[in-house]
């Protein structure tokens, strides 16, 4: 590993966005970790990036489990001495159906895995940022257009994405004693196993399923490497990339 190289956690790394985040991160000469449940899916990120010894780790961690997180962050701290970026990406949702409809169970699972691990991950994130010297880094949280406007049956997926967007402006607050910047990506119909549903249809508050487009996965990864490179002076608070024609102004 180069001696300048940045350190950064991309959680929910198997798939999807965080391995499009993680492909970005890595071609641009970041050393990245990557974590999620699946360990064979993580392998798979790292050797589709062409991950050079040392530029990559794959560590499975559930990042809803307190005590995972914290060896996940242990082993970082260990192997690296720093942390430059955390990318709280891993998420879930639940099928479309009204609030009486939902089981409790699903909500809990999706505020638990949505709300819970980005706090537990940001909160570790936090810690090591602070004390290690030079002192900060950057948190980007994983947010949706969901943050924004809810799509109908979506109670579990949205409550949850608006309480990322609580936690990204009181981290962008407290973060400014320690140099730490947080900002969020609000992403709409990037084109991942999650949106294959997009493409086939989806119901619209008018009560009408329609296909909606979608945006390249790539894109994305590229959108959080801008991020991820600015210099901590500078914050993009804020972002949202979509796919330009999918319903969100206007929607409904």
């Amino acid at each position: 590993m180069a001696e300048t190289a940045k350190i950064a956690l991309v959680t929910g790394g198997g798939s999807g966005i965080g391995r499009a985040a993680a492909k970005a991160l890595l071609s641009a000469g970041w050393t990245v970790v990557v974590t999620g449940r699946r360990q064979e899916a993580l392998d798979e990120t790292l050797r589709e990036a062409g991950a050079g010894e040392g530029q990559g780790l794959a560590m499975a961690a559930d990042v809803a489990d307190a005590g995972a997180v914290e060896a996940l962050f242990a082993e970082i701290e260990k192997r690296f001495g720093r942390l430059d970026l955390l990318f709280n990406n891993a998420g879930t949702g639940s099928s479309a159906a009204t609030i009486d409809e939902i089981p409790v169970e699903t909500f809990r699972r999706v505020i638990d895995v949505n709300v819970t691990g980005s706090f537990l991950c940001a909160r570790a994130a936090f810690a090591l940022m602070r004390r290690q010297r030079p002192q900060g880094g950057r948190i980007v949280n994983n947010g949706s257009i969901s943050a924004h406007a809810p799509r109908v049956g979506s109670v579990p997926y949205t409550t949850s994405k608006h309480a990322i967007t609580g936690l990204t402006k009181t981290l962008a607050l407290d973060g400014r004693a320690f140099d730490i910047a947080c900002g969020q990506i609000d992403i709409g119909n990037a084109a991942t196993e999650l949106a294959t549903a997009m493409v086939k249809g989806v119901p619209q508050a008018s009560g009408l399923v329609v296909a909606e487009p979608t945006m390249a996965a790539e894109e994305v990864g590229e959108a959080i490497l801008h991020m991820a490179s600015l210099p901590l002076s500078t914050n993009v608070l804020f972002m949202t990339i979509m796919a330009t024609k999918m319903p969100f102004v206007g929607r409904g």
